[in-house]
């Protein structure tokens, strides 16, 4: 999947091939703008979870979005009850 942004930075195309044509996805946003590559040496690849974020309108690169899970297990499970 290849994503585009025009200049305005308020709307997204994704081109997707499907084996026997091309999918293209047009978004536009109603508010704010994207913050966008503009070079290529800016240019990167993204992970799925990524791009549902940047078509929710949210930043991809959310520092803190996601946040690690570290379970709390008893010191000694024996006395656990």
């Amino acid at each position: 999947m290849f994503l585009f942004c025009g200049r305005r930075a308020d709307r997204i195309k994704a081109v997707h091939y499907e084996g026997d044509g091309f999918c293209l996805l047009y978004k536009r946003y109603e508010s704010g703008r994207l913050k966008w590559p503009r070079t290529g040496e800016e240019a990167k690849q993204i992970s799925a979870q990524q791009l549902r974020w940047l078509l929710e309108g949210l930043d991809p690169e959310q520092p803190k979005a996601v946040q690690q899970w570290h379970p709390r297990w008893p010191k000694n499970p024996e006395n656990s009850a």
